[in-house]
């Protein structure tokens, strides 16, 4: 990999940074609205602008070109624990702001994240929608759900002990076979066993993103107690 520059939606206390830091790659910059998340992010990133909300990107002061963006707009209108109204919800309309953002920079490189629900939203034609306008900027495209419990890497031998299972949809710039090359390397196909647990009885919990255009930890992490 070469050296990457990228800006990150969504941004919460920003877990991309903190797995892409050991390779070098620089963020232009972060798009945080909550309190709390844009106060961490203040702390350890002093040097990288938080340009705010994702809604309001055309105001954003230049960051210069970017290679990659990456982001998971809010999930709540795309979970099976919500209520299912999808793009009809305005959390689920940020979706369409993520497609935006990415038309206004046109990197190389796109990652978006999101819950598996939204692979069923809609009867599936929100999900479609989404890959079909990605696919209408020109980006070749790979997506797959991955869990969290079972995912390794060279630079992260342990796994996260929980059930976390997301949808992470991978796009280059005109060639999918690239994009399938990242979301499919060999090294992360790895199924070791997860350890033996008993079956809980209520929905796992999330960090999400807010209900507004910045992100930050959300409603399924807070009605599960926090």
């Amino acid at each position: 990999w070469w050296p990457v520059r990228y800006l990150s939606l969504f941004s919460g206390i920003e877990a991309a940074t903190q797995a892409w830091h050991d390779l070098g790659w620089e963020p232009a910059a972060f798009a945080e609205i909550e309190p709390f998340p844009a106060a961490v992010l203040a702390h350890h990133y002093p040097n990288v602008p938080n340009l705010g909300d994702v809604t309001k990107h055309k105001e954003w002061p230049d960051i210069g070109p970017v290679d990659l963006i990456c982001g998971g707009s809010p999930c709540q209108s795309f979970s099976v624990a919500g209520l299912r109204k999808g793009m009809d919800d305005p959390r689920g309309n940020l979706m369409l702001t993520y497609l935006a953002i990415v038309d206004q920079y046109r990197p190389a490189w796109v990652v978006y994240e999101n819950v598996p629900g939204i692979l069923s939203s809609n009867g599936g034609r929100d999900f479609g929608a989404f890959l079909g306008a990605l696919g209408q900027l020109g980006y070749g495209i790979a997506y797959r759900v991955l869990d969290a419990q079972y995912v390794r890497t060279r630079r992260s031998r342990r796994a996260v002990p929980q059930r976390r299972r997301r949808v992470f949809v991978v796009g280059y710039s005109g060639d999918w076979r690239r994009a399938a090359a990242v979301l499919f390397d060999a090294e992360s196909l790895r199924r070791d066993a997860p350890p033996s647990r008993s079956a809980g009885e209520r929905v796992a919990p999330t960090i999400s993103a807010r209900p507004t255009g910045g992100g930050g930890l959300g409603t399924d992490f807070d009605l599960d107690g926090g």
